[in-house]
């Protein structure tokens, strides 16, 4: 009987333990106490691809009743569009609002736009802002000139906001002129979610400052990035109850410093640390990650770097996601990097594994960048580069993720002009052109201008640097000082030499017999100022004729990228000198065109 009853207890404590795993594995994903999809325009619920059923706002509840609108189904269906909920709209000539009972607390509130024809209307000609309490979410918004711009068939904007209590108010109101614009919205989401963004205690990091930020319940969020860097897509179904899209980051990069990719092992557990919940991001985002490569000379001379386009006049709350995958990377100083913001530094020595403990941990950094001020759209930049000050094992570099929201301002606005169209600006990973290096080496500084396109920038790539507009439609009437100007890809990582340390005492230029009308002629001076000295954090790669710097000259106004040469550099300046002859008759719109040296 003994026996029997230890044997009982046994199996009793084996039950628990197996419930409590069961209940800690189900308690990983976050259960949203409110929980919306509305399917506008719709009359009857429908599933979208990944299972959640959308209810239509045809009679329901959350509609305005004296608000005058209509209902229409999409004329056209792009074959990559889903049927919900983007079939269907509710078209507004007047203010009208959408109200959701919902309990206290942060919300993520995300409005689904498919630009198209609605009841024979014009989809140009559908402007109109969305107000939700005290916070203008968007402003003359256009939603088929931002699908243009982006090339995306439709269009989710996601929000966090906090709601104190009773109902969540969604108005949208046409702009006044023209005066046939008009509203419309394809789907709304509303979805409760955990305090995940906060800091209230002013320790939130400022790139560049001293002082701290906070992000409290006053604060609203807009989120404008989310990748899973090295990683595929991932579905809001495959998230971790907050329905949140992360995408591949490979369209991001700058350049063909592309790095490589790593994945965790099967056998591998990511482990939580404690306090951290499961559902910041999910296993998939810390499983697989980029890191610079094997070759530490090659990850010396280049900074792995992502390019994003923001709106200015907005600070922007970074954050990255880390977790080492190498099961090799298991103690402090093994792979430590410095992590840089818009040129300025956000970590000097980024340590993961320091940071953790060890592999298969995951952690967050949280950041706030301010921009400099400006109009329009600008770009920021993400850079990682090797930190060798304390002789790491390992000149390398990683990252898992990356968020990046848009705070308001101190009017409540989130609201940004509306993107202008272009053919540089392509989120499909197999539109991005990488060209490859052409090896040359130089002993002076080079400075390229580029026209329109990438195409054939592997011909010249490596032989100088380049100026780069990557040209957004301005518009006829958008003025110059509005046009956003960006940078082409550099071939960083190819074929490369690193014979030494890429640093050079050159203090001047050497005369040119170069007809003065083909190339203009900088002095060092000039090209220091540009650069800021060299700056190291304005590195972008490198080539067979030394670091490649990004740097400004004309008071600022022109982007450009400037090569310093090498002195270990097998070829010498009669080769270059000969290449730049060459590249400054080539003229033509498709071209890269050198513009100086």
């Amino acid at each position: 009987m003994e026996g029997q009853c230890r044997l009982s207890l046994a199996s009793l404590l084996l039950l628990l333990l197996l419930l409590s795993a069961t209940t800690l594995t189900s308690a990983a994903d976050y259960s949203p106490t409110d929980n919306f999809f509305l399917n506008c325009g719709g009359s009857s619920d429908l599933p979208d691809t990944d299972n959640r059923t959308w209810i239509p706002d045809v009679k329901s509840k959350f509609l305005s009743s004296s608000a005058d609108s209509k209902t229409s189904p999409a004329a056209t269906q792009d074959p990559s569009v889903p049927d919900v909920p983007y079939m269907t709209a509710r078209i507004f000539r007047s203010p009208f609002t959408y109200s959701f009972p919902v309990a206290a607390g942060r919300k993520f509130v995300r409005l689904h736009f498919y630009p198209n024809s609605y009841d024979g209307l014009n989809a140009t000609n559908s402007l109109f802002s969305v107000s939700l309490g005290s916070y203008t979410l968007l402003k003359n918004f256009s939603a088929a000139q931002t699908a243009q711009a982006l090339t995306f068939s439709f269009i989710v904007k996601e929000f966090i906001v906090n709601v104190e209590g009773g109902a969540l108010n969604v108005t949208f109101t046409p702009e006044s002129a023209p005066s046939n614009a008009y509203a419309y919205v394809n789907g709304i989401e509303v979805t409760s979610m955990p305090d995940l963004y906060s800091s209230t205690d002013g320790s939130l990091t400022v790139v560049g400052s001293s002082g701290g930020v906070t992000i409290d319940n006053s604060t609203a969020l807009e989120n404008v990035y989310r990748l899973n860097v090295g990683g595929n897509d991932i579905s809001p179904s495959d998230d971790t109850g907050l329905y949140r899209s992360w995408y591949d980051d490979q369209p991001y990069i700058f350049g063909a410093g592309l790095g490589i990719t790593e994945t965790a092992d099967p056998n591998m557990t990511i482990e939580y640390p404690s306090g951290t919940p499961t559902y910041v991001a999910p296993v998939d985002v810390y499983s697989t990650a980029r890191s610079m490569g094997p070759t530490p000379q090659i990850n010396l001379n280049y900074n792995l770097t992502w390019i994003f386009s923001i709106d200015s006049g907005f600070s922007y709350l970074v954050r990255l996601h880390f977790c080492e995958v190498a099961p090799n990377m298991t103690k402090i100083n093994q792979r430590v990097f410095t992590v840089y913001l818009n040129n300025q530094t956000a970590e000097p020595e980024a340590d993961v594994a320091g940071w953790t403990g060890g592999h298969g941990i995951p952690l967050h950094k949280d950041y706030v960048v301010n921009p400099p001020d400006g109009k329009g759209q600008q770009d920021l930049w993400l850079a990682l580069h090797p930190n060798t000050k304390n002789n790491p094992e390992y000149y390398d570099a990683i990252l898992n993720g990356v968020e990046i929201f848009k705070m308001n301002n101190s009017d409540g606005n989130l609201a940004g002009p509306n993107p202008i169209p272009g053919p540089q600006v392509t989120a499909d990973p197999s539109k991005v052109l990488r060209p490859r290096t052409s090896q040359s080496k130089n002993h002076t500084a080079v400075v390229a201008g580029a026209a329109s396109g990438a195409v054939v920038l592997g011909l010249i790539v490596g032989l100088c640097a380049m100026i780069a507009y990557r040209r957004r439609n301005r518009g006829e009437n958008q003025p110059a000082s509005d046009a956003t100007s960006g940078w082409l890809p550099l071939s960083l990582y190819g074929n490369s030499h690193s014979g030494g340390s890429g640093k050079t005492n050159t203090t001047g230029s050497y005369a040119s017999s170069l007809p003065s009308n083909l190339c203009r002629h900088f002095s060092f001076a000039e090209i220091k100022a540009a650069t800021k000295n060299f700056d190291e954090s304005r590195v972008l790669g490198v080539g067979g004729f030394g670091k490649v710097y990004r740097g400004e000259i004309d008071g600022g106004t022109t982007k450009v990228a400037i090569k310093r040469g090498n002195p270990m550099s097998e070829q010498g300046v009669h080769e270059f000198q000969t290449e730049i002859e060459m590249l400054s008759k080539l003229r033509h719109r498709h071209l890269v065109s050198l513009i100086g040296y």
